[in-house]
């Protein structure tokens, strides 16, 4: 759970794993006779561990190279069975957070997430327990207003990919177009270390286009087969065995209208060691 709390404010599985170890440091030096609720003072000193990093993060992300993408995380199946747990670390909502102050998305993640108490949240954001039903209210309707439209389940997803799939590895342009919505929006993360495009490429034509262009048209042995991330599917690219990139999508009506194809290898660590993650 606590790694939960700290990769959703930070999108980064590395520094969620330092806010932990940061977070296990204080709490072992700390007297638990005096703690009366120990799972209420462990999220205080792990928002307030993941708020000094997001505002260290906020300042990193302003000289990134291109798009910046949240780090995808392979997740247990069990993970997309549990619907409102896999929006609130899915891709797509992973970025309507990054929209919200440091304080505001740790509110809406605490509140909305994991239904924490508001005077819980005020302890750990040191804010009043008014202010913070405040804070709440406003940074819900923020995501409100950008979050998709409809959740698509696993099996339409998934129905989507194969398509994609097929489509980009026989490269058959039309096939990409019956599948990609005429407003899908191309975000690709190479963090200036893989190709990428530098700017989001939107329309279902030019990123057909792209897509074929750049892995249609690549000359190393290629794989794309199927993977769970961030608790929906998603597509695993590798090229010579090696793990390359991983797309993710948004889903909507049958079609997609998000892709996000993160191959910055920084990025890529934990996925590529295929190690699940419940998030329980």
């Amino acid at each position: 759970m606590l790694f939960t709390v700290a990769y959703e404010m930070l999108g980064s599985a590395a520094d969620a794993e330092d806010v932990l170890q940061e977070t296990w440091l204080r709490w072992a030096a700390v007297d638990l006779d005096q703690v009366r609720d120990q799972r209420a003072y462990l999220v205080r000193i792990t928002t307030r561990q993941s708020l000094n990093r997001l505002r260290t993060m906020t300042r990193r992300k302003e000289s990134y190279v291109g798009p910046w993408l949240p780090e995808p995380l392979l997740t247990a199946p069990d993970v997309a069975q549990d619907v409102e747990l896999a929006e609130s670390v899915s891709m797509a909502l992973m970025l309507v957070l990054e929209t919200l102050s440091p304080t505001e998305r740790a509110v809406f993640v605490l509140r909305e997430v994991f239904e924490v108490g508001y005077d819980e949240i005020a302890a750990a954001v040191d804010k009043t327990p008014a202010a913070v039903r405040q804070i709440a209210h406003r940074a819900r309707r923020h995501v409100d207003a950008r979050r998709p439209r409809e959740v698509a389940t696993a099996s339409e997803t998934r129905a989507a990919l194969e398509s994609f799939q097929r489509a980009l590895v026989t490269g058959d342009i039309q096939g990409l177009l019956d599948v990609l919505a005429p407003e899908v929006v191309l975000l690709s993360d190479g963090g200036g270390i893989k190709q990428a495009a530098r700017r989001p490429i939107a329309g279902a034509d030019k990123v057909a286009r792209f897509m074929s262009g750049g892995l249609g048209k690549n000359d190393r042995p290629m794989t794309v087969g199927p993977t769970v991330v961030n608790g929906s599917p998603a597509l695993a690219v590798h090229l010579d065995g090696e793990l390359d990139g991983i797309m993710a999508v948004r889903v909507e009506a049958g079609r997609i209208t998000g892709l996000y194809y993160v191959r910055n290898p920084h990025k890529l660590t934990r996925a590529a060691s295929e190690t699940a993650l419940t998030l329980r």
